[in-house]
């Protein structure tokens, strides 16, 4: 299974103007027939759940399926959700080691999303909880169905940046990225395809 995708093309990659953080976007991470055969296996290998969570006191379904792979066995919580990982498969295992290559950072846990259709959604957010340690580095890959991504200056929220999401992309928010910024999936009214989305974090301490 390893063999069904080669080492990612790391050749464009350009770095988002982003006040008080360091992000770089890489538009063919992978070619486009490489994550078309990386969304398939995903699809249909993945263990996807529907979770609820509960913001602002009130307790609804998350607007996508979510799964958490890892290496060390070390949960995940946000919003009030704590979540097990599954032992990474070797799809899992290739794309962490095609990232660390390319940041030079090291990841232990995955967060999968899918979002079905352009209801499907993440709210206003950043990835910065205690499990993560202090200005964690994110890696965030795209798969499927384009789709734009959102991001706000914490202090300055007339500070804000947009960026399409390309099928095969990664994006690599670095130092300050979730410190100083948030980010979110809005929803779209247009009629859209399934897109996958994995964001590849290190988890430094256990609940």
């Amino acid at each position: 299974m390893i063999d069904l995708f080669s080492s990612a093309n790391n050749e464009r990659k350009v770095l988002l103007p982003l006040k008080d953080a360091v992000a770089w976007y890489f538009p063919n991470f992978y070619s486009v027939e490489d994550a078309k055969k990386i969304q398939s296996i995903l699809e249909k290998d993945t263990l996807w759940k529907a979770d609820t969570i509960t913001v602002f006191g009130k307790t609804h379904h998350q607007p996508r399926l979510t799964a958490l792979y890892g290496e060390e066995g070390k949960p995940y919580s946000y919003s009030n959700v704590v979540m097990q990982p599954n032992a990474l498969t070797p799809v899992l295992k290739k794309i962490k080691s095609d990232i660390e290559n390319e940041s030079n950072a090291t990841f232990s846990t995955v967060l999968l999303n899918l979002y079905r259709d352009g209801n499907d959604s993440n709210g206003w957010h950043s990835d910065n909880e205690k499990e993560l340690g202090e200005d964690p580095i994110i890696a965030s890959l795209s798969f499927g169905e384009k789709r734009v991504f959102h991001l706000k200056h914490k202090k300055d929220p007339t500070l804000k940046y947009k960026i399409e999401l390309e099928h095969g992309s990664l994006l690599l928010m670095g130092s300050g990225s979730q410190t100083n910024w948030k980010h979110q999936l809005p929803k779209s009214k247009r009629k859209m395809q399934p897109r996958i989305n994995l964001t590849f974090r290190n988890i430094v301490s256990i609940i």
